[in-house]
């Protein structure tokens, strides 16, 4: 017994210490900086950053596109998962990989996609909704169908199709069914996705700031404003702070949301039938609206003036390839540090445990550890440009700096694929290799890597992706010398002229590019949901 816990405080002896500099000690000096300004306790300064009309007007804007965009995604969402895990059709694996993408797209490229999409020369520049917040509202949509589609059609795809059976066998019609039977069932499985999708819509940023700019600002980007263009490092650090407070709480309440329950006997993917036909309809209308921002940014960056043009894509030389050479290296080793981190984690978390007091540190820690998922890039980068900036750790002018932040920001999406396929290792086989003489580090190489080995591939794919567009964290820390594509196309896309602005659309559509591709090769893999959280 005494081996046994020795051996697991090892593995997680790393996983702690950065979180301990990483994350504890950057949200010490946020606090610091927002309640302490002084070396002396100020609510009544933190209570007056929060009563500033401005801000007020942000924290309001945050609250409501939050929610109306969540109720939206859900409404959306519901059908797109009985579509694609509940009816079985011809390219139905397309279409779960292609509503996947845009929530590992590049912030900044959604952004501009939208703008490209909603400009007067735009195809829906009709609407004129471009700079406003229905636009906003729609992007943060956009981003977050995968969640409620994942979740919840993982969780309809694995319940007991018993019950259903029995309520039909009485004389229930199929929407009775529906109603009184599989809705009831759900409810975890959407109550969960809700609360994540607020938590993601709360906290986006780079797709924010491109299409709100100052005058839709919400509480992520308002940070960055208030820290990069008005210097009040007080008012970032007071809004950072509320930020974590409210994301803690409701990361809490998802915790305490109960499984969707998964029964012995699955559901089984059906053909479409005509009573599906509003379904199917409703499934062909979203996905197609999730490619059009996609396809008219592709489409625009070979047109300028009313002719195509290959202007943009000609442009790419040293600063494009030098951009990309140090997203992908950057992205690479980050998520090398992320899944290295998520494996030690996983390993500990998923254990067997014996006795109430494991069960309690085991619990203690997966909350610890999903903790950066709820926690904004932002706030990340903040964190890291106040504390990490005197001796001993004197890291803002060091390039693993953006390392660190973009593996923190990985972590928890790796480790939410990682983790449900290490618990669904029956601990028996472990036993019985240990009794035939195996040692810890044989079992788990015969045991358990072969089970594990594809979710750990995803969740390498799934990192891969989100560091590569990496913006929130990178646009505070990213030096000059070492730009990210993201970094650069944001900066381009500010500049002014007909060659920049087709340079930066030709950069974003080889970024979605490259981001596409890795999501389909994950979902090649058929594992687990990126919105299990």
């Amino acid at each position: 017994m005494i081996r046994r816990r020795v051996g697991l405080a090892a593995l997680a002896a790393l996983p702690l210490a950065v979180l301990a500099i990483f994350f504890a000690l950057p949200l010490i000096g946020m606090i610091g900086r927002g309640l302490w300004p002084d070396a002396h306790l100020d609510l009544g300064g933190a209570l007056e950053v929060l009563g500033r009309a401005r801000i007020r007007k942000v924290l309001w804007f945050t609250v409501w596109s939050s929610t109306l965009a969540t109720l939206i995604t859900v409404a959306l969402g519901l059908p797109l998962a009985h579509a694609l895990y509940r009816l079985r059709f011809p390219g139905r694996g397309l279409l779960r990989a292609l509503v996947v993408v845009p929530f590992v797209l590049p912030t900044v490229v959604v952004g501009i996609a939208f703008r490209t999409l909603l400009v007067p020369s735009g195809p829906l520049g009709f609407l004129r909704l471009d700079g406003t917040a229905p636009a906003i509202v729609a992007v943060l949509v956009f981003f977050n169908v995968a969640v409620v589609v994942r979740t919840v059609g993982t969780a309809w795809e694995g319940l007991d199709r018993r019950p259903g059976e029995a309520a039909a066998a009485l004389g229930a019609s199929p929407r009775q069914v529906f109603a009184t039977v599989t809705l009831p069932a759900l409810r975890p499985a959407i109550a969960g996705a809700a609360a994540v999708v607020f938590l993601f819509c709360a906290t986006a940023f780079g797709a924010v700031l491109t299409l709100g700019g100052e005058r839709y600002a919400t509480v992520e980007t308002e940070i960055y404003l208030q820290t990069t263009q008005y210097l009040d490092l007080r008012t970032a650090a007071v809004l950072s702070l509320l930020q974590f407070v409210v994301v803690v709480a409701l990361l809490v309440g998802v915790t305490r949301v109960p499984a969707a329950a998964i029964g012995r006997l699955p559901s089984v993917a059906r053909r479409p039938s005509r009573r599906d036909l509003p379904v199917l309809v409703m499934t062909a209308l979203v996905v197609g609206a999730l490619v059009l921002p996609i396809a008219t940014l592709a489409v625009r960056s070979l047109r300028s003036g009313g002719t195509w043009t290959t202007v943009g894509y000609r442009q790419f030389g040293g600063g494009v390839t030098t951009a990309l050479r140090n997203s992908l290296t950057t992205a690479v080793i980050a998520t090398g540090v992320s899944v290295a981190l998520a494996l030690l984690i996983a390993v500990v978390i998923t254990r067997p445990p014996r006795g109430s007091g494991e069960r309690r540190v085991f619990r203690l820690l997966d909350g610890l550890f999903t903790l950066p998922l709820g926690i904004s890039a932002v706030t990340i980068g903040f964190g890291f440009l106040i504390t990490l900036d005197h001796p001993p750790l004197d890291l803002r002018r060091s390039a693993g700096l953006v390392i660190v932040a973009q593996a923190l920001v990985a972590l928890p999406l790796v480790l939410r694929v990682v983790v449900p396929a290490l618990r669904a290792i029956d601990d028996r086989r472990r036993q019985a290799a240990a009794t035939l003489g195996a040692s810890p580090l044989r079992v788990f190489a015969t045991v358990d890597v072969p089970i594990v080995g594809r979710p750990v591939l995803a969740g390498t794919g799934f990192a891969l992706a989100v560091c590569l567009g990496e913006f929130g964290a990178t646009s505070f820390l990213a030096r000059p010398d070492r730009q990210t594509l993201p970094v650069l196309i944001y900066e381009t896309i500010g500049r002014r002229g007909t060659e920049n602005f087709q340079l930066a659309l030709a950069a974003s559509v080889l970024l979605a590019a490259i981001t596409v591709a890795i999501m389909i090769g994950v979902e090649r893999l058929r594992v687990g949901s990126v919105g299990a959280f």
